[in-house]
C-alpha cells in the first residue's frame, strides 16, 4: 500500500459523502494485492499518523425483537442503522443514524461522543429522535461489529473505496472473527466511471454484500431467521471457499 498517495483526515472533508449511493463486493483476501496493484494512478490512501489500516469498532441498536434487522431482512426500501462507533487511531467517537431511503441512498447523520454507551441519551437521543421515529427506550445495544478499514479517495471525482478486514462480531456470549473475507464498499454521490468497479468487473466480481450488522446477527443469534439472506450467505461462503476470481 506504500505506492499510493497519502490523504489526510482533514483533507478527505471534502469527500464525507453523507448522502450517497453504496455498491458492495466481497472477495478473497488474498485476491487484494493483486487488485490494488492496478489502481494506484486512480487513488489516494487515508494516511492517520502514519497508519494506512484504521480500527473501527462500532456496538449496533436495535429493538429487543430486531425490527431493524427484520427491516433488512423483507428488503423494506426504507430502514434504518442506529450504532456507536469509535474511529480508534484518530481517538474520535460518534453516535450515527444511518438511513437507506426509496431512491437506494445512504444518508449517515452523527454527533460527537466522549465514548460509546450502551444507553442512547443526550446529544444521541436528540439525533434519533430528529432523524427517525426510534425511541431509545425501545433500543438496546446487541453486537459489536469490529474491524480493520483501508480508505481510499478518488484523485479525480467525488468516491470513496472503503476495503474492510479481520471482521469480528462479538456480544455477551461469543467472539467470532471471519478470516479471509474483503467487503469492499464503493460510495459516491452519483454514478460515475469507478476504476475500482472497473477492476471488480475485469475478474468477475460480481457486486452485492450483505450489511455488516445483519452479518453479524446471523452468526451470533443462530436461531433468527435468515433465510432471504441465503443468497448473499452462499454468496459469502464462495467468496471464502471457492476458487479465485480469473481474468477476463
Amino acid at each position: 500500500m506504500n505506492e499510493f498517495d497519502p490523504i489526510s483526515l482533514k483533507e478527505m472533508d471534502n469527500v464525507k459523502l453523507m448522502d450517497r449511493t453504496d455498491t458492495k463486493f466481497i472477495f478473497k483476501y488474498d485476491q487484494l494485492p493483486e487488485f490494488l496493484s492496478q489502481l494506484k494512478n486512480d487513488y489516494n490512501i487515508l494516511d492517520i499518523n502514519n497508519n494506512r489500516i484504521s480500527r473501527y469498532e462500532s456496538l449496533y441498536f436495535d429493538t429487543k425483537n430486531f425490527d431493524l434487522y427484520f427491516s433488512h431482512h423483507r428488503g423494506k426500501p426504507s430502514r434504518f442503522k442506529v450504532r456507536f462507533r469509535k474511529y480508534v487511531e484518530s481517538e474520535l467517537h460518534y453516535f450515527e443514524v444511518k438511513f437507506k431511503n426509496n431512491k437506494g441512498r445512504t444518508i449517515k447523520d452523527r454527533v460527537k461522543q466522549k465514548q460509546i454507551d450502551e444507553s442512547i441519551k443526550d446529544n444521541a437521543e436528540d439525533l434519533l429522535n430528529n432523524k427517525t421515529p426510534l425511541q431509545s427506550d425501545n433500543l438496546e445495544a446487541k453486537l459489536w461489529v469490529n474491524y480493520s478499514r483501508i480508505t481510499f479517495v478518488n484523485k479525480y471525482s467525488p468516491e470513496r473505496v472503503t476495503i474492510d478486514l479481520n471482521l469480528t462480531f462479538i456480544n455477551k456470549e461469543q467472539n467470532k472473527t471471519i478470516n479471509n473475507l474483503v467487503i469492499a464498499e464503493v460510495k459516491q454521490d452519483k454514478a460515475i466511471v469507478s476504476a475500482f468497479i472497473k477492476v471488480m468487473k475485469k475478474y468477475h466480481i460480481r457486486e452485492g454484500a450483505i450489511s455488516k450488522y445483519c452479518y453479524g446477527v446471523i452468526t451470533l443469534f443462530e436461531k433468527i431467521k435468515h433465510n432471504n439472506f441465503k443468497p448473499k450467505l452462499i454468496l459469502i461462503k464462495k467468496a471464502l471457499y471457492g476458487t479465485t476470481a480469473r481474468v477476463s
